[in-house]
């Protein structure tokens, strides 16, 4: 199954809950999309219709493909720790998600295609595999012809705000981050119940 392209406000409204952050258009309909949406009576669902709920939740909110989400469940599940919390460290400790939660991109998907186009660095060597997971220590930058693109500087002023993780540090001035270590799970804001994703996986 290829990641999907489409509207992300209408997979905000099937599940419920906005998939990256503020959405002017999901505050305006909270609805299920469609034709009957307003008024489409809420059934009560299955213990797998909600643990499925949850898995596509979290991997249309980090953009992971099925194969990619299932892996990166196997290896938390092999690792010691909860499974449930680990899932999110290594969700979090993708390159594009790093990307995205340092500011220097809008959105996980924008961060992708800056990974992609080799706009960044990972302890000062280019890197193009947004799926990288990064490890306590590793240095996150803008490349340096990359750092007078306009669409990179405008966002890295503006977006001061959004880098306040307790597992990450900012330079602005260098444009880099470090990833200095897995975070917790109540650190995580995703409003995901991992609980039910390690459920649907244990069957």
């Amino acid at each position: 199954m290829a990641r999907y392209t489409g509207p992300v406000t209408k997979k905000s409204r099937a599940f419920g809950q906005s998939l990256t952050g503020f959405d002017k258009s999901f505050e305006k309909k909270k609805y299920p999309p469609g034709q009957h949406g307003p008024s489409r009576k809420k059934k009560q669902k299955s213990d797998y219709a909600l643990q499925l709920l949850e898995k596509q939740k979290a991997k249309y909110t980090y953009g992971v493909l099925e194969r990619q989400f299932r892996n990166i469940f196997h290896d938390a599940h092999k690792k010691s720790g909860v499974t449930g919390e680990v899932l999110f460290q290594f969700l979090e400790a993708r390159l594009d998600n790093t990307v995205y939660r340092l500011g220097i991109s809008p959105t996980r998907k924008g961060a992708r295609q800056l990974v992609s186009h080799r706009h960044i660095t990972v302890n000062g060597k280019v890197a193009n595999i947004p799926s990288l997971r990064l490890k306590p220590g590793d240095t996150v930058a803008v490349r340096g012809n990359s750092q007078n693109l306009d669409y990179i500087s405008h966002q890295v002023a503006q977006k001061s705000d959004v880098r306040k993780f307790g597992w990450l540090e900012w330079n602005t001035d260098k444009m880099e981050g470090k990833f200095l270590q897995y975070p917790s799970r109540d650190q995580v804001p995703e409003n995901i119940n991992e609980q039910l994703i390690v459920e649907l996986y244990s069957k």
